[in-house]
């Protein structure tokens, strides 16, 4: 690859002297005589580097760097100058100078400052394609589906994006709550800070505690050293909290203070901590009921519920499945090198007929499983788990919630060799409700 140099100087004859030199180095030289031609090629060509004189007839190169740094802040710039001062290098270096060097004295310094300056070109580069990779993953075009209930929920959700209101996101289990919930932090002006998830169901309430506020060393049996909360590692960012109605009702009282002045007191200290972070919680509960009723504290409740999203369920968006069905085929396809997969037509009725209580994860878990067993470039009907092909045998005793159940876990247990963490993946549960379905249906 060639990459691309661009000099910034009204001395012509110096300047085309200086881009042949360059080329020789094998890079490619854009040429520009004024600040303002300068930012012009910047704007228009891939540039790693700029070569720019600090006395131009429109501007001065030491404050152009800063409109350099604005416009493209992974090119990196090196000041030069016929009489150098420290008070402009400092300036310089605080605009986001690579360097600042005198012309005449530095000369046999610029192909090596070049070559460094291009390595942390090249670096910026890369960290912003990066980040542009994960905007682009995580952004609202990426959420699939067209049908009216979920284009109106993407729609409130962009309005409060922009914004730093605590949201609420309501909907079953398995309707992309958490994918929301990165849309969201990622449309939002703190989409550079950190995205911190928890699931609240996955701890026990000291655990939990210490898992979001931190604690000090000596707090407990085992706390050996200090330990950072999720609050602070979300700091300035967001954190989304998962279940949320499955936290405990002492551990509430403190996350209500962080959501009222954004302060809270880790396990074990007596000192306040300070952040400041972007509250995102989901649940699959009527938590206005639950508050009612006593199992969820009412003023946390309202606080949360500023800005509430219900998530429409696919039963609610039937004309989506396929298109979500489609989406994990070509996702698993490439996973699994299996080209030109398709699906047949009785397979494709039968996933539109299918009411999805697991929602788009049982979807998802639904076509990775069809996908492993497939032997040929056709997604069969016959792939399909058996509650597809005989939906309405709930009487009998193999289609009884709790023999189903046991049913589906055998069947997956056996298709990961055992596999347990795997298992609850593809079932889409966690590992301590795995265990304790192998306890309850004596499979361990």
């Amino acid at each position: 690859m060639q990459y691309t140099v661009l000099i910034i100087d009204d001395e012509k004859k110096l300047s085309g002297l200086m881009a042949r030199i360059i080329e020789l180095e094998g890079f490619k030289v854009f040429q520009a005589y004024t600040g303002k031609e300068g930012l012009k090629i910047l704007s228009a060509q891939e540039i790693y580097v700029v070569l720019s004189d600090v006395k131009l007839p429109d501007v001065n190169g030491v404050e152009l760097v800063k409109e350099i740094k604005k416009i493209k802040p992974h090119v990196e710039v090196i000041n030069l100058t016929a009489f150098g001062t420290i008070s402009d290098g400092v300036t310089a270096m605080k605009n986001g100078a690579f360097d600042y060097i005198t012309k005449g004295d530095d000369n046999d310094k610029i192909i090596p400052l070049l070559h460094k300056a291009l390595d942390k070109a090249k670096l910026q580069y890369r960290v912003t394609e990066l980040e542009g990779k994960v905007l682009k993953k995580h952004r609202f075009e990426g959420i699939l589906g067209q049908s009216k209930p979920i284009r109106e929920a993407i729609d409130l959700a962009r309005k409060v994006a922009i914004t730093d209101t605590t949201v609420l996101l309501l909907g079953e289990t398995g309707t992309g709550k958490e994918v929301f919930a990165q849309a969201i932090h990622y449309a939002s002006p703190r989409q550079q800070k950190p995205f911190v998830a928890i699931n609240c169901s996955g701890f026990n309430p000291e655990l939990l505690e210490s898992e979001l506020f931190g604690h000090k060393i000596g707090a407990f049996t085992g706390a050996v050293k200090d330990k950072r909360g999720l609050l602070e590692e979300a700091n300035d960012g967001t954190l989304f909290l998962d279940e949320i109605g499955e936290m405990g009702l002492e551990l509430q009282a403190k996350l209500l203070r962080v959501l009222e002045n954004q302060t809270f007191i880790k396990v074990g200290d007596t000192q306040t901590s300070k952040v400041n972070v972007r509250i995102i919680a989901a649940t699959n509960r009527n938590l206005k009921q639950e508050a009612e009723a006593g199992k969820f504290r009412l003023d946390l409740y309202y606080r949360l519920s500023v800005f509430s999203i219900e998530l429409p369920s696919l039963s609610q968006r039937k004309g989506d499945v396929l298109l979500i069905a489609t989406h994990y085929l070509q996702q698993f396809a490439e996973k699994l090198n299996k080209k030109g997969m398709e699906m047949e037509d009785e397979f494709a009725d039968l996933l539109r007929a299918h009411p999805w209580k697991g929602n788009i994860r049982e979807l998802k878990n639904v076509m990775e499983r069809v996908m492993i067993l497939s032997d040929g470039p056709v997604l069969s009907a016959n792939l399909l788990p058996y509650e597809f092909h005989h939906p309405n045998e709930h009487e009998a005793d193999l289609m009884k919630m709790e023999a189903m159940e046991k049913y589906h876990i055998q069947k997956v247990l056996k298709h990961t060799n055992g596999n347990k963490t795997e298992t609850a993946r593809l079932l889409g549960i966690g590992l301590t409700t795995l265990y304790r379905k192998l306890e309850e249906y004596r499979l361990s």
